[in-house]
This record gives structure tokens, C-alpha cells and sequence, in this order.
């Protein structure tokens, strides 16, 4: 599988090593960098980029790695066509891609250690959208919403 997978310097080692992980497990890794440690940079321009391309190409999942994975969660979620889940625990990790079918998952690096990151990773990897109706239901309605910007009805409505 082919992952993209993009970081700021907060979550620069978790990246690393994610990066040798995932190839040696034999994904094809995207890495959207940074390409070097630099204490001042800012993450939107490597997340937006791992989940833009997460978002165009079709069958790949993306990861996005920062301090806390909130602002990194909130980035990757602007980019039309992704589902950013934050994982905090293997059953967050899991249901954000059997529930919401999300493409990207965000992680905190300041939250885990290396191991415990890494398996949130490889959940979120091994878990397939389970394709009942009810999620996909819901998954369409914020699809509509992203592009037409009209609000889903109200039950009843």
C-alpha cells in the first residue's frame, strides 16, 4: 500500500521512523517531510501536502504526525476528499477507518512512544471501512456538504 505521510519537527524522529517501518514492511512510504529536523518549522505545508496527495491518489492512506496531532488532524480535514482521524488508543485508531473510512490518520508523537505510535499506525493500516449502510450514509452527507456547502437535512425535516 502506498502511504503518504508528512510531519513537523515535533513528530520528526516518529516520522523517521515510520518511514523505515512501513518500508520494511513492505508499503511504498511518501515521505512529504520535513527532509531535516528544524525546531522553527510549521506543519501545515508537509500535512496539507501528505493528505493532498492521500486525497488524489485513490487506494493510498496518508499519516500526520505532530506534537498533540490536533492541528495536524484540523489541517489534513481541510483538504477536500480527506477523513483525518486522531488516534489516541488502538479502538480510535480502528474505528476512524471501520466508521468514517477515514484516509489520514494524525498521531501525537509528544502523546506515545515510538512502539505505541507505531501500532496505532499499523491498526489504522490493517483496518478496512466495514461499508455498513448507517456509515456510509454518513460519510455521503459530509461529502455533500464539502461540495456543495448546502447543511444535511434535519431528521424529519
Amino acid at each position: 500500500m502506498r502511504v503518504h505521510i508528512g510531519s513537523d519537527h515535533a513528530a520528526y524522529e516518529l516520522k523517521q521512523h515510520l518511514v523505515a517501518h512501513l518500508e520494511d514492511r513492505g508499503h511504498e512510504v511518501v515521505d512529504h517531510g520535513p527532509p531535516a529536523l528544524d525546531p522553527d518549522d510549521d506543519y501545515p505545508p508537509y500535512v496539507m501536502r501528505a493528505a493532498t496527495a492521500t486525497a488524489g491518489d485513490r487506494g493510498s492512506l496518508g499519516v500526520v504526525l505532530g506534537g498533540s496531532g490536533n492541528g495536524e488532524a484540523i489541517a489534513a480535514n481541510k483538504v477536500a476528499g480527506v477523513r483525518a482521524a486522531l488516534a489516541w488508543n488502538e479502538d480510535t485508531a480502528s474505528l476512524g477507518r471501520r466508521h468514517n473510512d477515514a484516509n489520514v490518520v494524525s498521531i501525537g508523537a509528544r502523546q506515545h512512544t515510538l512502539d505505541e505510535a507505531t501500532r496505532l499506525v499499523e491498526v489504522f493500516l490493517e483496518t478496512e471501512f466495514s461499508g455498513d449502510p448507517r456509515h456510509q450514509r454518513r460519510i455521503d452527507m459530509m461529502s455533500a456538504y464539502e461540495a456543495t456547502g448546502e447543511l444535511p437535512p434535519l431528521p424529519g425535516g
